[in-house]
């Protein structure tokens, strides 16, 4: 890979992933234990932040990637109460779940989205799946390592090998586990949110780092999620786009 071309997908990952970053970073940095002190109603404002930041997206985006923004939204909501509330997975700094946490699932699933999406992503992205992978096989090494992170080292396996045999999501999955790490890592240090030193405070046998480095092994769900709902609005145009597929591929292979 020349130079040339390594400009042009780091250009590609700063317009999108990189302003993701900078918008994670500001957003949970208002609900922050920084800012506890400064002003009590930290999550109000960091909800107001996240809903225009999810206003301006939502605009600017196609029916489609609109209607993927509004199922992240729900199973977002459903899986933290589930995750957060209901099973003590994971604990928010007041006890509820903050209402800047769906839309900010569903900024960053698309976020991901258009980082897959790009001509020169699409192009040279074998490239990157070897350079992510080992990318989440140091991380969850160094985690394993320096914070006993056994929980997230397990996670980040299992997502390795769930992409093994899924050619078409692999890029994605791995660009999830970059912007999650990430992610985490902000909103743990701030405060936001912490996990227990096991995993779930359940397993005593699987110790876990705050964060775990694996948890996007769970936004999973939240794409077959968004992905399930998509095809039950559009059934009729979901199979149509099926059979293109498949006479694609007879003929490449005829």
């Amino acid at each position: 890979m020349n130079s040339k071309i390594a400009i042009s997908l780091f250009l590609a990952f700063y317009k999108t992933i990189g302003y993701l970053f900078l918008f994670i970073a500001f957003g949970l940095y208002l609900d922050s234990k920084y800012m506890v002190p400064v002003y009590e109603n930290t999550q109000h404002l960091a909800t107001f932040v996240m809903l225009i930041g999810f206003s301006i997206l939502f605009y600017r985006s196609t029916s489609r990637i609109r209607s993927q923004m509004l199922f992240a939204v729900i199973i977002g909501f459903v899986g933290e109460h589930l995750f957060s509330i209901a099973l003590g997975m994971y604990t928010y700094r007041l006890g509820n779940v903050p209402l800047y946490v769906p839309p900010g699932h569903a900024i960053v699933y698309i976020a991901a989205v258009y980082f897959c999406k790009d001509a020169i992503v699409k192009t040279h992205r074998k490239q990157l799946e070897k350079l992510f992978t080992i990318f989440v096989l140091v991380y969850a090494t160094l985690f394993l390592i320096f914070a006993n992170d056994i929980f997230g080292f397990v996670m980040s396996l299992l997502v390795i090998f769930f992409l093994r045999n899924k050619p078409r999501e692999r890029l994605f999955f791995l660009t999830m586990y970059i912007v999650v790490a990430f992610l985490e890592i902000v909103g743990t240090h701030y405060r936001c949110w912490a996990w227990p030193n096991t995993a779930y405070g359940v397993f005593p046998f699987l110790k876990s780092a705050n964060p775990p480095s694996g948890i996007s092994l769970f936004y999973f769900l939240l794409d077959l999620g968004c992905l399930w709902l998509y095809k039950q609005r559009n059934l009729i145009a979901w199979k149509r786009m099926k059979g293109i597929r498949k006479l694609k591929e007879i003929k490449v292979y005829s």
